[in-house]
């Protein structure tokens, strides 16, 4: 992992090979999908089955509308909250163990959600399977970070977005079929079922590994008070960006809506919009990986910015539905050119000691920016002007793309050409090594 300065302590400096790179031999595709990328999918599928279902199991058991929102909104508050423990956790247990501990507890509050005879108890299963997803996406990013070798981090990561995205794009139509044959609470048995197949699949499939991992049994323990304590510097930095990010990537699922009902279209013609977005989205997670291999993060992260911040500020300018496909299909491109950034640019800058707790950190940023996103456009809508909240979230995915080239190219060697070039980084065109100029002397 490539350190986040050369004057941090706890990592190597710029001109130390990263781990990663002599592991690449032991590192097949075919291993990360099965053990990885596999259970992500069907895990996400089981996430995206229950949320539309959520809201209405609380109308169900009594709530008002605005109780039924505030039970949506404790999946996010529940991520929230386990963002910095899931990183002690994986440090002290373990990636792999700490997705197994992740998909039991989902097991059981999905399972508390399906049974829940009044709304506390479905309220803190919901809250509780918000921090069981958080440890999962965790550990999963934590594991890749140390397996992967950086000459092939940014494409494993950007596929890792995008088959997330593409789980919580199948989980609602998988969440629909069942029910309506089931009814709501069958859609949380069909989450259990999901949680059930990504354990069992990461109980199966052996580590990607061969041998022992080197920087995990030489390092000693650290808290996550002295990791925090060692890296502030990056997280008050680029950890701005990182909370840019995550507000405007959360509020592009809240405005199509809401603005697609305030110029009076059907909700039919509102989901096909968000369809389109959507597939759009997905499409163009392997591309952007490969170009922030190839020429690095800044070559994606500024782009996906922009073009996410600019196309929702130009949503309130639309007063038709062809109009309004065409900005939500501009949103989606925005969005997926930048799939697996964030995760790429945590691991680049994430320390070899404390690594999983420095990350939980960072999923703590993205996640209250998410959670802070939609509040920016409510408080917009509230105060009478939609299209002011609208506007205000592209004015923060202009900051955002301006705080990520500010930052990136401080904290991460592999922003771009320049940036490896002063930190003796090679990029090989075989793709199959990544060397420092120590090594080729």
């Amino acid at each position: 992992m490539t350190p986040v300065e050369p004057t941090e302590p706890g990592g190597p400096g710029p001109g130390t090979p990263e781990p990663g790179g002599a592991r690449s031999a032991s590192l097949s595709s075919g291993a990360v999908l099965a053990g990885v990328l596999a259970p992500s999918l069907v895990f996400e599928i089981g996430l995206g089955a229950i949320l539309p279902v959520v809201a209405l199991t609380a109308s169900d058991l009594g709530a008002t509308l605005a109780g039924a929102s505030v039970l949506v909104a404790l999946l996010g508050v529940g991520q929230v909250l386990g963002d910095v423990p899931a990183g002690a956790l994986a440090a002290r247990v373990g990636d792999r163990r700490a997705m197994l501990v992740a998909t039991v507890l989902a097991l059981v509050t999905l399972a508390g959600c399906a049974l829940a005879p009044n709304l506390a108890t479905f309220g803190a299963a919901v809250l509780v399977t918000g921090a069981a997803s958080s440890v999962f996406h965790l550990a999963r990013h934590s594991y890749l970070t140390e397996i992967t070798p950086v000459v092939n981090r940014a494409g494993v990561m950007s596929t890792l977005g995008g088959v997330s995205r593409i789980g919580a794009f199948l989980g609602p139509f998988l969440g629909a079929a069942v029910l309506h044959w089931t009814g709501l609470r069958g859609v949380f048995w069909l989450a259990v079922a999901t949680s059930l197949a990504a354990g069992v699949v990461v109980l199966l499939v052996p580590d990607v590994e061969d041998g022992p991992r080197p920087s995990r049994a030489a390092a000693p323990r650290v808290s996550t008070a002295s990791v925090l304590a060692r890296h502030w510097r990056v997280l008050a930095t680029l950890g701005s960006a990182v909370v840019l990010v995550g507000a405007v990537r959360a509020s592009k699922q809240v405005v199509l809506p809401l603005w697609s009902e305030h110029i009076g279209l059907s909700p039919t013609a509102t989901s096909l919009v968000f369809g389109l977005s959507g597939a759009v989205d997905m499409l163009l997670f392997y591309p952007a990986g490969r170009v922030m291999d190839r020429r690095g993060r800044l070559w994606v992260a500024v782009p996906s910015m922009l073009v996410l911040g600019l196309s929702i500020a130009a949503l309130p300018l639309t007063h038709s539905l062809a109009g309004l496909a065409v900005v939500a299909m501009v949103m989606g491109l925005g969005n997926g050119i930048g799939s697996g950034i964030l995760m790429t640019l945590g691991a680049d800058v994430a320390p070899v000691r404390g690594r999983s707790q420095f990350l939980g950190a960072w999923r703590l940023l993205q996640d209250s920016g998410a959670a802070a996103g939609p509040l920016v456009v409510s408080a917009g809508a509230a105060l009478g002007s939609l299209a002011a909240g609208i506007a205000t979230i592209g004015g923060l995915g202009l900051l955002g793309a301006a705080a990520l080239a500010r930052w990136t190219p401080r904290w991460s060697p592999h922003a771009n050409a320049t940036t490896r070039r002063r930190a003796g980084i090679e990029i090989p065109p075989s793709r199959r090594a990544v060397r420092s100029r120590e090594d080729l002397e």
